[in-house]
């Protein structure tokens, strides 16, 4: 009863509400700038709180909502449904409106601020069946204009036993948490490799912080979405294989490169192709729109990351067979550094759309 209560606007309820909202606000905020996220807008479910009451008005008068063992409910299943899909519940017996319900008026909500073509729910895959059944009602209730919904599951971080990742006192891991843990091990991991050494203690620190959580994002967007995976730092974290530390390693590489010959005076030039290597890293470069419209269509980042592997490893190859800088052939040097720029530029580009940094030195 007590969520009746507080929905219905009890004084002291709502003052306990509204701190535990702004704390919770403050942190979410503060755990997502870390990772370079910002959001336009910020709303939760108790902002729809006003739309429900004139919905559910609505939804009665058209006899789509109706009462069903006590509670208020749309009917959702469909004909040559493989299972039994319940029906949403609206109001509960006591009066209250749940996540279902707020999840409804949402839509009602964001087709009126933005009339929107797609809304992407990307949630946990084991909702899949509670996406379905307000889609349906949204549908049904004609609450989501010209807007196609669509349900954009993920799975699961396991932890070394192959179960859901917890703390070792068996509560959810926070985001802070995670963000330390995977800098703390980015420091042992450059220290180990010897890189950085020259950087002032707060530079090593920022690319520590840049590399932990590159890490951790490469490693939880290489996966398909769908996948399960298991959350090892000391893997993710890794120069070498396909990690995040290793893509950035190797546009650090590049922009060296590019810095050294620069200071010699050379400045890349119009790239003209002569050798296997140089023909393999342009194919590879080539692949970067069937890349990006894949990884749209299937709402795939994994497919994104695969192609920056490859472009790096086809950079690899291309480097291990030439000369660039002591190539005695002007045009052929040139030529190389300007395929080396263009390398640079479209993996940090792909990188960005990861959301990952890259460090200036490491």
């Amino acid at each position: 009863m007590a969520t009746v209560e507080l929905q219905r606007g009890r004084p002291g309820y709502r003052a306990l509400w509204k701190h535990f909202l702004d704390v919770s606000v403050a942190g979410v905020k503060r755990e997502f700038a870390s990772l370079g996220v910002h959001f336009d807008e910020w709303k939760g479910e108790s902002d729809a709180d006003p739309l429900i009451a004139p919905m559910l008005e609505r939804l009665k008068a058209e006899g789509l909502a109706v009462m069903d063992e006590g509670a208020l409910v749309m009917f959702v299943a469909e004909e040559g449904d493989k299972k039994p899909l319940p029906p949403l519940i609206l109001v509960n017996k006591d009066g209250g409106a749940n996540y279902e319900v707020t999840d409804l008026a949402t839509i009602v909500d964001r087709i009126a601020s933005h009339d929107p073509a797609l809304i992407l729910y990307v949630v946990d895959h084991r909702q899949h069946d509670h996406f379905e059944r307000v889609f349906r009602a949204a549908r049904k209730g004609r609450v989501a204009g010209k807007a196609q919904l669509e349900h954009v599951g993920f799975g699961t971080i396991n932890g070394t036993d192959n179960k859901p990742f917890k703390t070792r006192a068996g509560g959810v891991v926070k985001l802070f948490d995670l963000i330390e843990m995977a800098t703390a091990e980015a420091v042992k991991r450059i220290e180990a490799e010897g890189l950085a050494a020259e950087l002032a203690p707060e530079a090593k620190n920022r690319v520590a912080r840049q590399i932990g959580i590159g890490a951790m994002k490469f490693a939880d967007l290489a996966n398909h979405r769908l996948t399960n995976y298991i959350f090892d730092l000391e893997r993710f974290t890794r120069f070498e294989g396909k990690t995040g530390p290793y893509l950035q390693y190797a546009a650090v590489r590049m922009h060296s490169l590019l810095a050294r010959a620069a200071g010699e005076g050379h400045r890349p030039g119009a790239i003209s192709l002569s050798s296997p290597a140089e023909n393999e890293l342009a194919l590879a470069l080539l692949r970067l729109p069937d890349a990006l419209d894949e990884t749209l269509k299937r709402r795939a980042p994994n497919m994104l990351c695969d192609f920056a592997f490859n472009l790096a490893q086809a950079y690899s190859r291309f480097y291990a067979a030439h000369h660039i800088l002591s190539e005695t052939d002007a045009r052929v040097r040139d030529s190389r550094l300007g395929l080396t720029r263009l390398t640079l530029q479209t993996l940090e580009a792909v990188l960005g759309l990861l959301g990952i940094d890259v460090p200036e030195k490491m």
